[in-house]
């Protein structure tokens, strides 16, 4: 069984910019109504978060779903290491990454995830919760701290895909683009950076890309590194489409 990853690069659930894309995840799991465990660290454990994904992925999309939060009620590790064990499917949420990455790692949440992955579980989220995954990730954390003055950062993840994720490359946190600032941060580092817009998404099988998913035309996703001093940006043109009207 391959080891499954869908990383998404941004998308609101409320509306579901998304849907296509996570109907593919529920049918990655090859159940009609698979357990998918919500992780909501970096939204600091938000209720309103985790009610919409009930909503979206239970009461809609017929998953069985739990929550793992791990700030509000810090739950006993045997509970932790069972939540996350009995999953079919562990699907993170967006926010603060840098925040979420500590709290994994003090708790060690970011082992557990290691071993579900190993075990054939499938693993999703959307921007920070796409972050995590990779070596590394281009993240607005700062601004989480200081709204008026922050900077993007590269934050450690989980190391299970190689590489520098940048989720929301069409988009711009607080007026700043993140396409250019990310291009910026390549300059500088080097490195091949993996980026995806909004309602796009990537599927990867055994840490190596296999799809690109789409819920609308114009979403794409890119490999950007450099090549004799310069950015280079390069589409990843093997993709499977999913448009939605919904």
């Amino acid at each position: 069984m391959p080891k499954t990853i869908v990383a998404i690069g941004g998308g609101k659930i409320t509306t579901r910019q998304t849907l296509p894309i996570d109907r593919k995840i529920i049918r990655l799991s090859h159940k009609k109504n698979p357990k998918l465990l919500f992780i909501p660290t970096a939204s600091s454990d938000s209720e309103i978060y985790w009610k919409q994904i009930r909503k979206y992925f239970g009461d809609f999309l017929k998953c069985k779903t739990d929550v793992l939060f791990l700030m509000k009620q810090k739950p006993p590790p045997e509970q932790i290491r069972g939540k996350i064990s009995s999953a079919d499917i562990i699907y993170v949420g967006g926010g603060n990454t840098l925040q979420m990455m500590r709290i994994w790692r003090r708790l060690g949440v970011d082992k557990l995830l290691i071993a579900a992955y190993n075990k054939g579980t499938i693993l999703a989220g959307v921007s920070a919760g796409s972050i995590c995954w990779f070596d590394s990730g281009h993240s607005d954390s700062m601004s989480f701290y200081n709204p008026r003055k922050w900077k993007y950062i590269k934050v450690k993840g989980l190391g299970l895909i190689p590489g520098i994720h940048c989720p929301h490359y069409n988009g711009r946190t607080g007026g700043v683009p993140r396409r250019k600032n990310f291009q910026e941060m390549i300059s500088r580092i080097g490195g091949t950076g993996i980026a995806i817009d909004n309602n796009c998404a990537i599927e990867f099988r055994d840490a190596r890309v296999f799809k690109v998913l789409t819920s609308k035309p114009r979403a794409k996703a890119y490999r950007v590194f450099k090549k004799e001093g310069q950015v280079v940006e390069e589409q990843i043109r093997s993709y499977s489409r999913f448009i939605s009207s919904t």
